[in-house]
C-alpha cells in the first residue's frame, strides 16, 4: 500500500506546484489601479465693480390729450367731416347734427323779442308823461328780457348740434356715416394729441424713496434694447392702491415717438454699489438651504457657503462668502470635490463668460 500511495503523492506535489506557479503569474499581470485624473477647471479673480440696481417697471404709452368725441343732442347727421389719421386744429367743424327745429324757434323767438321791444318803446313814452302805470312797464320789460333769454337758451341748443375738434390732434376712424341718427352715447370718432407722449407706470410702494416729481427714467420701446429713450416723472400719484400696493407714476418722454397704448418697459436706477463681486450665475450650487461656490486654494477645491444680492442677466452678486482676490472655478464645477486637487485651466474674464453666454 505504501508502494502504491508514492506515485500518487508525488503527482499531487507536482500539480500543486503548478497551481502557486499559475496564482503567482496571475498575480504579476493582474494591472493596478490608476491614479485618479486631477479635474481642469476654468476660474475668475473675484475683483469689486461698480454695480447699479434698477428697477424694472410695465408701463404703458397714452396720448398728451384723447378724447371720444360724442354728439352733445340726439338727431339725424346732417355734415360729416372726419379726415381720419389727419391733423386737425382746434376748433374745425367735423359734424353736425339736424337743428332745423332749433333755428326755427329761434326766428320766432326774435319776432316776438322785435314785438315786445317797440311795445316796450311806446310804453316808456307814455311813461314819461304819466300815460302810463309803472307795473304796466315793468312788465313789457320783463317780457323783453324774457325773450332774450329763451334766444340765448336756443343758441346754446344750436350750438351743441356742432361737433368741434376741442385741440389741435389727430383724428381717429370714423365710427358712424352721414344721415345716421346719433344719440349721445353714439362715438363719432376719437381724437388723440401726439406731439407729447406720456408714459404711465406702477411701482411696489417700497420704492417709493428713489422717484420724485422731476427724476429721470429709462423707457425700452418695441422690445429693441438699443432703443432706449430718457422720460421726465410729472406727476405722482400719491394714493397707493390698496389691493396691489403699488404707486402710479406718469412720465413724459423727452424724445422720439410711440403709438398710445402701446406697452413699454421702464427702468429706475435704485442704487448703485461700487464694492460689488460679481460671478457668473450658472457657477452658483444651490441647496436645500444654502447657496455654495467653489474656490481654489491651495490647489485644492473648497465649498463656501454664499449669500447674493443683484442678479442681472447673466452674472449675480456675492454680497457674503468670497473675497476680493478669491479664485472662484467656473467651469468645471461639476467635477471638483470638497479638499479634492484641481488642476487651474485658465483665468477668465466676467465680460469674456458673459460674451459667451
Amino acid at each position: 500500500m505504501y508502494w502504491l500511495n508514492k506515485p500518487a503523492k508525488a503527482i499531487g506535489l507536482v500539480l500543486l506546484a503548478l497551481f502557486a506557479i499559475a496564482g503567482c503569474k496571475d498575480k504579476k499581470t493582474s494591472p493596478q489601479p490608476k491614479p485618479a485624473a486631477v479635474p481642469l477647471v476654468d476660474v475668475i479673480v473675484a475683483q469689486p465693480q461698480t454695480v447699479t440696481t434698477a428697477v424694472e417697471a410695465n408701463g404703458t404709452v397714452l396720448a398728451n390729450e384723447y378724447v371720444e368725441m360724442h354728439p352733445e343732442v340726439s338727431g339725424r347727421l346732417i355734415y360729416l367731416n372726419i379726415p381720419e389719421g389727419t391733423f386737425v386744429q382746434a376748433g374745425t367743424v367735423l359734424a353736425r347734427v339736424n337743428d332745423a327745429d332749433l333755428k326755427a324757434q329761434l326766428e320766432k323767438t326774435k319776432v316776438l323779442l322785435d314785438l315786445a321791444q317797440k311795445t316796450e318803446e311806446r310804453y316808456q313814452k307814455l311813461l314819461a308823461v304819466n300815460g302810463l302805470n309803472q307795473s304796466d312797464y315793468d312788465a313789457i320789460q320783463n317780457q323783453v328780457s324774457g325773450y332774450k333769454a329763451d334766444m340765448a337758451y336756443t343758441q346754446a341748443l344750436i350750438d351743441k348740434t356742432v361737433i368741434k375738434a376741442p385741440f389741435s390732434g389727430v383724428v381717429g376712424l370714423r365710427q358712424v356715416s352721414p344721415g345716421a341718427f346719433v344719440t349721445t352715447a353714439t362715438v363719432i370718432a376719437t381724437m388723440q394729441q401726439v406731439d407729447k407722449i406720456k408714459i404711465d407706470f406702477t411701482l411696489p410702494e417700497e420704492f417709493s424713496n428713489i422717484i420724485q416729481k422731476g427724476g429721470m427714467v429709462e423707457l425700452l420701446l418695441d422690445n429693441n434694447k438699443a432703443n432706449r429713450r430718457k422720460a421726465r416723472i410729472i406727476a405722482i400719484e400719491p394714493q397707493v392702491n390698496q389691493a396691489t400696493r403699488n404707486l402710479k407714476v406718469r412720465a413724459l418722454l423727452e424724445q422720439g415717438n410711440a403709438n398710445p397704448g402701446s406697452f413699454v418697459k421702464v427702468y429706475l436706477t435704485s442704487q448703485v454699489n461700487k464694492n460689488a463681486i460679481m460671478v457668473p450665475t450658472n457657477c452658483i450650487i444651490p441647496d436645500d438651504k444654502n447657496k455654495q461656490l467653489v474656490l481654489v486654494k491651495d490647489g485644492k477645491a473648497v465649498f463656501a457657503n454664499v449669500e447674493t444680492g443683484v442678479r442681472e442677466a447673466n452674472n449675480i452678486e456675492v454680497v457674503k462668502g468670497v473675497n476680493p482676490g478669491d479664485s472662484v472655478i467656473v467651469t468645471g464645477v461639476l467635477f471638483a470635490r470638497p479638499k479634492a486637487a484641481v488642476k487651474v485651466r485658465s483665468v477668465k474674464k466676467l465680460n469674456d463668460l458673459a460674451s459667451i453666454q
